[in-house]
C-alpha cells in the first residue's frame, strides 16, 4: 500500500463580525471540525500576522461572500496573494455567485487566479460559476460542499418571550407556519403571505413567524413586505421577529411551529442551511423541488431528510394552492413517536472531508 499524506492544515479567515451570516458562521465551524489542524486568522491588514498565522499551516481558506464586503475591497486579496508568496494553497469556498450584485463579483474576480482550489456550496453555483468569464482563469481543481446547518441546539431551552407569544397563538387554535432566515426576494417571502391567506379562507386560522431579519442594502424589502402583509389584511397574523442572537432562543422558537414552508425562486438547492435547521425541530418542513435531479447528489444529509419524508417537497414551480394543500397535509399527519435529528457532527465531518478531497486531487486535475 501506498503511504499516503497527512490531512492538510487549514488557517481559515473569519471576520471580527459578532451578528453571523451563514457564510461567516460556516467559516468558524468548519475551523472548530478540523480541530487541531485549524487555525482562524481575523480578515484585516494584519499581513504579518498572517504570515506567522501560516507558518505551520498548508493552506488559506477563504469563504466568500465576505462581511462588510465594501469596506473590504482589498484585504482578502492581499491575505490570499500573501499565503500564495509563502507557498501556500489557497482555497476559496463560494457559496454565492450569480445572484450576487455584479460589483461584488467584480471585488473577487482578482481572488480566482489566486486560488488553488474552488469549492461550491451546490450544484447551481458551480454552473453558475463555470458560466462566467472570470472562470477561464480559475483552477481546474472544483468540487462541491455539503453545506450543513450552522446551528447547535443545545440541551436546555430557555423560555422567551418571542417563543411565549408562538405559544399563545397556538393556544388559540392557530397553525403557526415557519419561516427562518433573511427576508429577502429570492426566498420569495411573499408567497408564504399568500399561503397564510389562502389558509384563512378555507376556514383555517393561520399565524406566519418569520424568525430572522430582512436584508439590509436591497431597496425597498421591508417596504414591500408590510405592504403586502396589509394588503392580504394580514396584519394581526404575521410577526417578524428581528435578528435572533442565540440558538437556544431559535429553537425555543422553533418548538411552537407546526409546519415550517419555503418556495424559493430556483427550487430547493443544497446551500439553503435554514431549511436544515428547520429540519433539526422534528416539524415537517414543506418545500417546493431543487429544478435539477443531481441538486443533492453530493450531500447525505439532505437525502436522508427526503427519503424519511421530513421534507415534504412540491413540483419546483408550485403555486399558493399546492404549498396550502401540502401544510394542511403536513399538520393532519401525526407526529412521529420520536422526532428524528439530524447528525450534527457527519454532516461536518462531510464538510471536512469535500475540503480534503479536492486538496488531495493530483496538480494535473
Amino acid at each position: 500500500m501506498l503511504p499516503t499524506s497527512p490531512p492538510s492544515r487549514l488557517t481559515v479567515l473569519v471576520s471580527d463580525a459578532r451578528a453571523l451570516c451563514g457564510v461567516e458562521a460556516f467559516a468558524r465551524r468548519l475551523a472548530e471540525t478540523a480541530g487541531d489542524r485549524a487555525m482562524t486568522h481575523v480578515l484585516g491588514w494584519n499581513l504579518p500576522a498572517l504570515g506567522t498565522a501560516l507558518n505551520d499551516r498548508d493552506v488559506l481558506v477563504i469563504n466568500l461572500p465576505v462581511v462588510a464586503w465594501k469596506k473590504r475591497l482589498a484585504e482578502p486579496v492581499a491575505a490570499a496573494a500573501t499565503a500564495r508568496l509563502a507557498g501556500r494553497a489557497v482555497v476559496l469556498v463560494l457559496h454565492e455567485w450569480a445572484d450576487l450584485d455584479w460589483k461584488r463579483r467584480a471585488t473577487y474576480a482578482p481572488l480566482v487566479p489566486l486560488a488553488t482550489e474552488i469549492l461550491f456550496s451546490s450544484p447551481e453555483v458551480a454552473r453558475q460559476f463555470a458560466g462566467s468569464p472570470v472562470a477561464r482563469l480559475a483552477t481546474c481543481r472544483r468540487g462541491i460542499v455539503p453545506i450543513p446547518p450552522n446551528l447547535v441546539r443545545p440541551a436546555l431551552l430557555p423560555p422567551t418571550a418571542l417563543a411565549s407569544r408562538l405559544a399563545g397563538e397556538r393556544a388559540k387554535g392557530r397553525l403557526v407556519l415557519g419561516h427562518f432566515g433573511s427576508i429577502y426576494p429570492k426566498k420569495q417571502s411573499a408567497i408564504v403571505l399568500e399561503v397564510a391567506a389562502r389558509l384563512k379562507a378555507r376556514g383555517q386560522p393561520v399565524f406566519v413567524a418569520f424568525i430572522g431579519s430582512f436584508v439590509k442594502g436591497i431597496d425597498q424589502v421591508e417596504e414591500d413586505f408590510r405592504a403586502r402583509v396589509a394588503a392580504l389584511g394580514l396584519e394581526d397574523d404575521v410577526l417578524v421577529t428581528g435578528y435572533v442572537e442565540t440558538d437556544a432562543e431559535i429553537f425555543r422558537l422553533f418548538e411552537e411551529v407546526d409546519v415550517f414552508v419555503y418556495a424559493f425562486a430556483e427550487g430547493l438547492t443544497a446551500r439553503r442551511g435554514s431549511v436544515l435547521a428547520c429540519a433539526m425541530s422534528g416539524r415537517p418542513v414543506v418545500v417546493n423541488a431543487p429544478a435539477e435531479a443531481d441538486a443533492f447528489a453530493h450531500h447525505p444529509t439532505y437525502r436522508r431528510l427526503i427519503d424519511e419524508g421530513r421534507l415534504r417537497l412540491v413540483p419546483t414551480d408550485a403555486d399558493a394552492d399546492a404549498l396550502t394543500d401540502a401544510i394542511m397535509a403536513a399538520a393532519a399527519a401525526p407526529a412521529p413517536a420520536v422526532a428524528s435529528g439530524v447528525d450534527i457532527t457527519a454532516a461536518w465531518n462531510d464538510v471536512l472531508a469535500s475540503v480534503d478531497a479536492v486538496l488531495a486531487r493530483p496538480a494535473k486535475s
